[in-house]
């Protein structure tokens, strides 16, 4: 048997992150005793209408999320249970909309902060409604072998370290949440493990006392002996010297008190829990509470270490007494094993996992990403540049002093070219609806193809065709009629031998004063000398130019387009904050642009005539 909680409950948990995290710990220990998941729904207004994805040994539930307790019962009417997660400013409303549903008989409220006003109105709510309120401030409730509350117990090792899967003969009850899991490893240790474990939270005005769970417990035929952590402040501990007192009891009771060095310091000063503090006139001491222990019969070691021997020497007698049996002292129990994560079990070696993609350019999994082997901070820490690390992730190496300057040019070249390009325009009617920067730009990069800076791939594509088949000029010229078409990279709607595009001359110049070697653009250039004297605009244009010098650098043709996307994503970025700034509207077409080859307007025919 157990107090407070057991398999049976069903439990909802009221918060968000830290709700979540409670119900996977939760689910947890069910998977350790070998019970279904036991909590149906969460409810945290902010994310009603969503579920939670819990795991459960190997697999993952989704769990409800709802605004309100009455639509979580509606839908989950077993539900008995509750647990407050929710925020000190929110968490009183949070439980008193728990102690109002009919189903609820037990709020466990973990949020610390709660304002002492909240906290008595819950107690005398639920004293009120016959019901039970937990905390706040508590760690939670675990009932050895039967339901945990909250995260109280800790990790899944420490569960089973603790042998917290069975149920034991020792309740335990502290104010600290840290205290309860130390002596639930204690009584692990010294004893027959726990029947219940109850955290009443440090608060001034506790939703429970040590007198209700030591009833509780004396009406438990199973727990035998409890062992009560007290603490400075407050008269609880007091209470419980007197429950104790006032007739024999069946349970032996263990009891300690800390915060004996507050004896020496200032009246009043506070430790970390709210209630932790004595009175002006010394009320609430801990010497206090030890002597009122003491006079009670309660049994109050000096240390921890005695706290263990006296655990220890209760289990010895329970024995011998024949309350506890000789083979519930120790658990032949087949722990079950929480499983791995993929991530775990490909580290022990456990499982061999096929790669779901490859990559060869970067690796995230250290502390900062290394591009092609090279940490991402310690490229820039010794000077290299975006260029670079455009080589590293395109090409997998670094790029040399000359081709760094190449491409430095080629992006400072082909950032932009005016509102009126395609992909500008995208970009542009796209601010001026309204569109977030980044589906903004994502619709003027979407322009880019074959006839828009897509004729840098064809372009390279081809040139470099030529030189790997030795072609002479006229050659290769007889060939794209034949086989092609129009020479992609050559030809410019306004540029001409007479206007000649600056953009190329520039990158060329950068190229030539680097001094490497050019085949595929010399062979470019010899085509456009060919193509100029049949008409003086077929000149090899910025898209032909780069596509000749990217691929002599060792760019793929597929790999061209990607300066295109690069260079262009910082000019439609600047389109987009241009468009911001001067707050434009929404863009329709004048009818002027429109040509309408529609018919004229005309009678529309009977249906049933057609």
């Amino acid at each position: 048997m157990s107090i407070l909680t057991d398999r049976d409950d069903q439990v909802l948990i009221q918060g968000g992150p830290a709700g979540v995290n409670a119900a996977r710990r939760m689910a947890e220990f069910r998977f350790l005793i070998g019970e279904p998941i036991n909590v149906p729904a969460f409810v945290f207004p902010p994310d009603a209408g969503t579920s939670v994805e819990v795991p459960y040994g190997a697999q993952y539930l989704s769990i409800p999320v709802y605004g309100t307790v009455h639509e979580a019962i509606h839908n989950h009417p077993e539900i008995n249970t509750s647990l407050v997660y929710i925020a000190a400013d929110r968490a009183g409303d949070a439980a008193m909309e728990a102690l109002d549903a009919p189903n609820i008989k037990l709020v466990s409220m973990i949020t610390e902060g709660l304002p002492e006003k909240d906290a008595r109105f819950l107690i005398k709510k639920a004293g009120d409604s016959g019901k039970i309120f937990n905390g706040p401030s508590s760690i939670g409730i675990l009932s050895g072998g039967e339901n945990r509350l909250g995260v109280v117990g800790g990790t899944y090792d420490n569960l089973v370290m603790g042998q917290l899967y069975r149920q034991g003969s020792f309740g335990i009850v502290t104010k600290s949440g840290g205290m309860l899991n130390e002596i639930m490893w204690m009584v692990s240790m010294h004893g027959n493990g726990v029947s219940t474990a109850v955290g009443l939270g440090g608060d001034t005005f506790p939703g429970m006392t040590f007198v209700d769970c030591l009833q509780m417990f004396e009406e438990d035929p199973e727990t035998h002996a409890v062992i009560l952590v007290g603490e400075t402040g407050g008269t609880l501990e007091e209470d419980a010297a007197r429950w104790y007192a006032s007739q024999p009891r069946r349970i032996k009771v263990v009891g300690m008190v800390s915060g004996f060095c507050q004896e020496v310091l200032p009246k009043g000063m506070k430790f970390g829990h709210a209630g932790a503090k004595e009175g002006p006139m010394g009320e609430g001491a801990a010497n206090a509470k030890k002597d009122a222990f003491v006079k009670a019969g309660i049994l109050v070691p000096d240390s921890f270490k005695e706290m263990g021997r006296m655990i220890g020497d209760i289990h010895d007698e329970l024995i011998s007494e024949g309350k506890v049996k000789l083979d519930e002292t120790g658990s032949s129990v087949e722990i079950r094993h929480l499983p791995k994560t993929v991530e775990a079990a490909i580290a022990d070696g456990d499982v061999l996992a096929e790669p779901m993609i490859t990559s060869t350019i970067c690796d995230e999994r250290g502390d900062e990403p290394l591009y092609a082997g090279y940490p991402a901070s310690e490229l820039a820490a010794k000077g290299y540049q975006v260029e670079h690390v455009v080589g590293l992730l395109w090409l997998g190496r670094l790029l040399n002093s000359q081709e760094v300057a190449v491409v430095r040019r080629i992006l400072m070249l082909t950032a932009d070219h005016g509102p009126c390009v395609s992909g500008a325009l995208a970009t542009i009617i796209a601010s001026s609806a309204g569109i977030p920067l980044s589906q903004s730009v994502a619709a003027g990069l979407l322009m880019i193809g074959p006839r828009f800076g897509g004729a840098v791939t064809d372009a390279a594509k081809y040139f470099k065709y030529g030189v790997d088949q030795g072609m002479e000029v006229d050659d290769f010229l007889a060939y794209m009629k034949e086989e092609v078409g129009p020479v992609p990279g050559i030809g410019h709607w306004v540029k001409s031998v007479n206007n000649p595009d600056n953009r190329v001359k520039s990158l060329i110049t950068c190229v030539r004063e680097q001094g490497f070697e050019t085949p595929v653009l010399d062979f470019a250039l010899a085509v456009e000398k060919k193509t100029t004297l049949k008409r003086d605009n077929l000149i090899l244009n910025v898209d032909g130019a780069m596509g000749a010098v990217l691929t002599d650098m060792g760019f793929p043709p597929e790999a061209l387009n990607g300066f295109f996307v690069l260079a262009r994503t910082i000019g439609f970025t600047g389109h987009w904050l241009d468009q911001q700034r001067q707050g434009s509207r929404l863009v329709r077409l004048f009818k002027w642009l429109v040509r309408y080859a529609t018919p004229s307007r005309r009678t529309v025919p009977p249906l049933d005539s057609v």
